[in-house]
């Protein structure tokens, strides 16, 4: 695989090849997980779009092998961080140590210095390691006894968290759930599908599976650069906006999605307009991403703990109570076939 890249300009890729390695991408990652492409799709989004994603889901539906699938199939290094009560921030930065034969300490990088980090179990280690993620995560950079070091790019983390195992966790704080991008479930695969997983791990006679690399380091950065040219025409981005707007009015919402949540909503929804193969973004590219990227963004009101309301809920009564942007008033017309 190849090696992150640093300061340097991604080569030029327009949109329609974007889409098509996308495409690549998801094919291969599906013959690992098998039943989850729209999953996965929302998931490749948010790589393309910059970003981090938390996987929230039981265990043993295919968390872990989702992120090293990813990993191998766009060519980027990657490292496993298990996370647990008694790791520390250096465990994850790295630490300087002493060479004897230089007689001075060097520094010596951790996990997070890769392309693409599974932080497995994230809501098991104390906030002050929490921290130290946090800050690679937004400023791309790590910071070890007051010395910075940056990260090379791309950099992307892929967090896993079992949401029914609350005893020896540490509950993740606002400001870490809102610099993930996304937050995706994969869910129970259906009977036909949890067969195709047995049968596939009969064909290939051995546990491990290895996916082809469709693209490099610098291949993605120049995926990412492409979806930074999608057109987003004003009522689509205005609708972002109210979504946003909306959870923070919602009667049984404590705290609503910050203007990241509107920006985050945004920069994925473009993403998922890539993916699909167009150049301008749809209002139902804006709803597809919408639960995942606002629900974890949302606090519901402690009273409304032990009932059926959850942020996903919220999010969901949201995109129907907020009027969608017409397809004459978003001025995109669809191109015209043959």
């Amino acid at each position: 695989m190849s090696e992150p890249l640093r300061d340097q300009p991604p080569a030029a890729l327009d949109v329609s090849e974007t889409s098509r390695l996308a495409g690549l991408v998801l094919d291969s990652v599906s013959r690992a997980v098998v039943g989850k492409r729209e999953a996965l799709t929302l998931v490749l989004a948010s790589v393309l779009a910059g970003g981090h994603v938390l996987i929230e889901d039981l265990p043993g539906l295919g968390k872990t092998l989702a992120a090293r699938s990813f990993a191998q199939t766009l060519g980027l290094r990657f490292t496993r961080a298990q996370f647990t009560p008694d790791l520390l921030p250096s465990d994850l930065t790295g630490s300087f140590v002493y060479d004897q034969r230089a007689h001075e300490f060097e520094f010596r990088a951790g996990p997070l210095f890769t392309g693409l980090l599974l932080a497995d179990e994230i809501n098991r280690t104390p906030p002050k390691t929490q921290a130290a993620l946090l800050e690679a995560m937004q400023e791309g950079q790590v910071t070890v006894e007051g010395q910075t070091f940056p990260l090379d790019r791309p950099f992307h983390v892929l967090a896993t968290a079992n949401p029914v195992e609350y005893e020896g966790t540490y509950p993740l704080p606002e400001a870490q759930l809102d610099r993930f991008l996304m937050r995706v479930g994969f869910g129970y695969p259906t009977a036909d599908q949890e067969w195709h997983v047995l049968q596939r791990r009969l064909a290939r006679r051995q546990e491990a599976q290895t996916l082809d690399p469709v693209t490099d380091a610098a291949g993605l950065l120049a995926m990412q650069a492409a979806v930074e040219t999608v057109t987003v025409e004003e009522s689509v981005g205005r609708y972002c906006v109210e979504l946003a707007s909306a959870t923070r009015d919602h009667p049984q919402v404590l705290m609503g999605s910050s203007p990241r949540g509107a920006l985050a909503l945004m920069l994925t929804a473009r993403a998922y307009a890539v993916v699909a193969g167009r150049d301008y973004v749809l209002p139902e590219d804006v709803k597809a991403v919408a639960p995942s990227v606002l629900a974890h963004r949302v606090t519901v009101k402690p009273e409304l703990w032990m009932t059926d309301v959850t942020g996903d809920a919220v999010v969901r009564s949201v995109l129907v109570q907020v009027e969608t942007p017409g397809a004459r008033e978003s001025g995109f017309r669809r191109p015209a076939q043959g």
